[in-house]
């Protein structure tokens, strides 16, 4: 009896354990935790040079003009995702030969990380190189470029677009997308006219508007730098702005550098041609230096929101230093 009552017992326990749920059919919880990454460079107000030895105390970011907590902070760690975008315009289009000529030396100041992507425009835009750590391949593309010409009109917030859109393809969180753009800030004015007559190349219903440029900009957490070669028709332009075309911008804001870059938390830096290799590895150091602050959002808000930002010095610091001004974009999307 003692016997089978044992046989009858592992029956039961062996049925038992085949008909218990696997440990995969259990319910698993999980929870998306957000984190907001914000560039941040701050600079001497008179001698435009960026202050480096800052701590994370040094700092405070508010969301909707609610300040958040700073839950990690670093320098120079990031690596970098660059597009260098061209403008195609007769002012800029000779620059690009000398800086072709000098570029690896330029190029030299990225780390073997840091990738390069290289796109022109006028009134469409142009991917020349994708996404690439080979130096050799961006300097034949900057030398492409330097061979291309366009007759047409050069719409700043197609180019800025489609740039951050190119970047925007990198969906690795913890990377810097960033525009390093060349031009001489003479926008076309994207009105049907001109589209007419001076844009024939870009394809109907598609060009974007300078507040959906920026947006994208935004959304990708871009950053727009210029290296602004200025001309006499840059010069010229600055001095005629007729009524009309004030209106005209008015109605089609053509975009340009300095609202790109403030809004993005860039920086414009002007430049001759024979200065333009220095001026590039100039600003690839800066980037390097930024600060990169990253925090939890306090507020839950739907995807899609806008969330104003702002970064500011700490009370004390800013006392101690009067004259830092810190750059940093001024938003993002949920």
């Amino acid at each position: 009896m003692r016997y089978s009552a044992f046989i009858l017992c592992s029956a039961v326990l062996i049925l038992a354990a085949q008909s218990a749920p696997a440990q995969t059919d259990l319910p698993t919880f999980r929870q998306t935790v957000n984190v907001e990454v914000v560039d941040a460079q701050v600079i001497h107000k008179k001698t435009g040079q960026p202050v480096t030895s800052l701590k994370r105390e040094d700092f405070q970011i508010f969301e909707d003009k609610v300040l958040q907590e700073i839950t990690s902070f670093s320098r120079d760690e990031l690596p970098m995702s660059i597009v260098l975008l061209f403008d195609l315009t007769d002012s800029v289009r000779p620059v690009l030969k000398p800086l072709a000529a000098g570029a690896m030396e330029a190029l030299e100041h990225l780390r073997s990380e840091d990738e390069v992507s290289v796109m022109v425009y006028s009134s469409k835009v142009t991917l020349l190189q994708g996404p690439t750590k080979d130096r050799a391949l961006v300097v034949a593309a900057i030398a492409k470029a330097s061979r291309m010409e366009s007759r047409e009109a050069a719409f700043f917030n197609e180019g800025i677009f489609q740039a951050a859109a190119q970047l925007g393809k990198n969906a690795d969180p913890n990377i810097r997308r960033v525009i390093i753009w060349f031009t001489d800030d003479v926008p076309n004015i994207p009105s049907e006219e001109v589209r007419a007559t001076l844009g024939r190349s870009a394809a109907p219903g598609t060009l974007h508007t300078e507040q959906q440029a920026i947006t994208q900009a935004l959304r990708t957490g871009v950053v727009v730098c210029t290296l602004l070669k200025r001309s006499e028709i840059s010069d010229q332009e600055d001095a005629n702005r007729s009524t009309a075309r004030i209106v005209g911008a008015m109605v089609y804001p053509p975009g340009e550098v300095y609202k790109y870059a403030r809004t993005t938390g860039g920086l414009v830096i002007e430049a001759s041609g024979k200065k333009m290799k220095a001026r590039l590895a100039e600003m690839i150091d800066d980037l390097r230096m930024r600060y990169s602050l990253s925090y939890h959002p306090s507020a839950k808000k739907p995807k899609g929101t806008f969330c104003s930002l702002q970064v500011k010095l700490s009370p004390d610091l800013k006392k101690a230093q009067k004259d830092l001004i810190v750059e940093a974009k001024q938003g993002y999307y949920r």
